[in-house]
């Protein structure tokens, strides 16, 4: 009998030591796992920092502002771009059948069109004096003042570009319209010319967004 019971101490101490080998085994895949993942957290985290840092050092470029054209920083290559941009704010709100009124934006001791323009504040007509291909712009945005009628405001930016706002009956204020193009120029004055359908009196343009721009491409 006491043979039989040693046995079976036996046979329970190996139980014992298969588990404990199992636990242990277990442990240590967890504790490989879990340095393994640190450690890819850490070395993330080192990248990250270190393209936090290049970001900070590296120089911004200069930037701009298309309404304005006003660069923030005056650099030989900035001042080069502006005598080739020009941008001219509207300058009536009225819509009717004639030739948009223009004006430039001033700030400063400077104004948004540049040298290479040439402005006729009298024919509200722009004129590129260097040939080449341009990329040239509209923005129309209107507002309903009171009751407002449905209809069909139209721009036509000499031949070169038109830009066409369906204004609704119900009014969604404000209506916004941008168009574009890109178009050889060689010399040519620029009219702008606004045809608008019968009843949108109590439609106004919005002087302070409604715009046209161009700049010299190549």
């Amino acid at each position: 009998m006491g043979h039989h019971n040693t046995e079976m101490d036996a046979e329970s101490l190996q139980r014992v030591g298969r588990r404990r080998s199992g636990c242990l085994d277990v442990f240590l895949v967890m504790s490989i796992v879990f340095l393994f993942v640190a450690v890819t957290a850490v070395a993330a985290g080192g990248v990250l920092v270190v393209l936090d840092l290049q970001s900070k050092l590296k120089p911004s470029p200069p930037a701009i502002d298309v309404k304005t054209s006003k660069y923030t920083q005056d650099t030989p290559d900035s001042v080069y771009k502006m005598q080739y941009f020009a941008y001219l704010e509207a300058n009536s709100s009225r819509l009717e059948n004639s030739n948009m009124q223009w004006a430039p934006v001033l700030y400063g001791t400077g104004k948004s069109v540049g040298s290479n323009f040439l402005f006729d504040s009298e024919q509200h007509s722009l004129k590129p004096e260097r040939a080449g291909t341009y990329f040239m712009y509209i923005e129309l945005n209107l507002t309903c003042t009171f009751t407002c009628n449905a209809g069909l405001l139209s721009v036509h930016v000499g031949d070169k570009l038109t830009c066409e706002v369906e204004l609704p009956a119900v009014p969604h204020s404000p209506v916004s319209k941008k168009c574009w193009t890109v178009t050889q120029m060689d010399g040519q004055k620029l009219f702008t010319q606004m045809t608008v359908s019968k009843g949108l009196e109590n439609w106004k343009l919005e002087m302070g967004s409604s715009g046209f721009g161009m700049f010299l491409v190549d």
